[in-house]
């Protein structure tokens, strides 16, 4: 028998996370799409609440929780709005190199200053010339005495912008590809170190996104992440966790536009009756229904496969794809069902639907992550 009732724990740590967005998030959801702002004083109030570095250890200064109570959590935050909680959730993706390929001294040197101070940190893989190709890229490393001197760009970083630790990757020699790249911890205010554009983006529009200028950054020796070669080894499996994270992202946010889509087809009164009652619709919401909790399923048992510590690349690429597909269909679904007042901004709909997109393109596009599971199943 399969029991997917949750504990007493996980319903109060739901509970905790779902005020949190009602009262912090989702009031101020629409102003901070409006004018894109960073949400320093809720992440603030996150860090306070226990809301933040939730599967990073206790003894780094994190709340030490499992992958599934993590969804649970970023579930419901996303509810409120998938940027805002997207900064607050920035250090799951950002430490994680530091988790799996530091050592125990790095990450006390790193973690516990930093979420003790309830700071936020990025992660720097992304390259305007590698992007889902990343063993092409072109950030360079080179090895001089007791540090490393990095040259290059990095592109739609998240965070960028208000980071006080970078996790940034670079190689040792590019003909290498893969086999070279290497990781680092860059502190903010390295001299060299400057962040350059600020995307303007169609969606997400207070997640913080932009470039990362290194022009010969000198970083000591003991602020690399494992050894020399293994960065690319380090990405990847920091990706898996961040796409189980990206997929309870999705399913909070498809879950908030099939909630008011719900409301809307019971509220609206067309022909003499509510809308939702006509099959047409009443059809689609049954579909959406549907989605968002097959989405839920398959996001909690990506996470209890990391729980229980076994290989989960295919499970976590599939619940990335999965869900964030959902999300974009879902939020669509919801500006249809509201009609023309829909695709208008006096309602969140609107905003969900943008939103949902860029959540099919961080984290490896769907396509990439298709390859990744289908690469598992064929043995890769």
């Amino acid at each position: 028998m399969i029991d997917l009732n949750l504990s007493e724990e996980q319903r109060a740590l739901q509970k905790l996370a779902r005020d949190f967005a009602q009262k912090e998030i989702a009031p101020v959801a629409l102003q901070y799409d409006k004018e894109p702002a960073f949400p320093g004083e809720i992440i603030k109030k996150a860090h306070a609440a226990g809301l933040m570095n939730l599967s990073c250890p206790k003894e780094y200064g994190g709340q030490g929780q499992g992958l599934v109570n993590a969804a649970l959590i970023t579930e419901e935050l996303n509810v409120g709005c998938v940027a805002i909680a997207g900064m607050i959730g920035i250090n799951s993706l950002a430490c994680g190199p530091i988790l799996i390929g530091g050592s125990d001294e790095q990450k006390r040197r790193f973690l516990i200053p930093l979420n003790d101070a309830g700071k936020t940190a990025s992660f720097g893989l992304t390259e305007r010339e590698a992007g889902s190709d990343a063993g092409s890229l072109k950030t360079v490393a080179r090895s001089a005495g007791d540090h490393y001197v990095l040259r290059g760009q990095k592109c739609f970083i998240t965070n960028a912008s208000h980071a006080d630790l970078y996790s940034i990757f670079a190689t040792l020699d590019p003909s290498k590809r893969t086999k070279a790249i290497t990781a680092f911890v860059v502190p903010r205010g390295s001299p060299g170190l400057s962040v350059g554009k600020v995307e303007d983006k169609m969606g997400q529009r207070s997640l913080n996104v932009a470039e990362v200028n290194l022009d010969d950054v000198e970083v000591p020796r003991e602020n690399r992440l494992g050894e020399e070669g293994e960065g690319f080894k380090i990405a990847m499996k920091t990706l898996d966790e961040g796409r189980v994270n990206i997929a309870s992202c999705a399913v909070g946010l498809s879950r908030a536009a099939f909630q008011a889509a719900l409301e809307y087809a019971k509220e609206r009164v067309q022909f003499g009756k509510p809308i939702g009652t006509f099959q047409a619709l009443n059809f689609m919401l049954a579909d959406m229904a549907v989605a968002v909790d097959a989405a839920r399923l398959l996001t909690w048992y990506a996470g209890s496969m990391a729980d229980q510590e076994r290989r989960y690349s295919r499970e976590a690429a599939q619940a990335k794809f999965f869900a964030t597909d959902v999300a974009v269909r879902v939020t669509t679904d919801a500006v249809q069902i509201y009609g023309g007042y829909g695709y208008t901004k006096d309602y969140a709909v609107e905003k969900y639907m943008r939103d949902a997109k860029l959540m099919q393109i961080y984290e490896g596009t769907n396509q990439v992550n298709r390859i990744v599971a289908g690469g598992v199943l064929m043995g890769g």
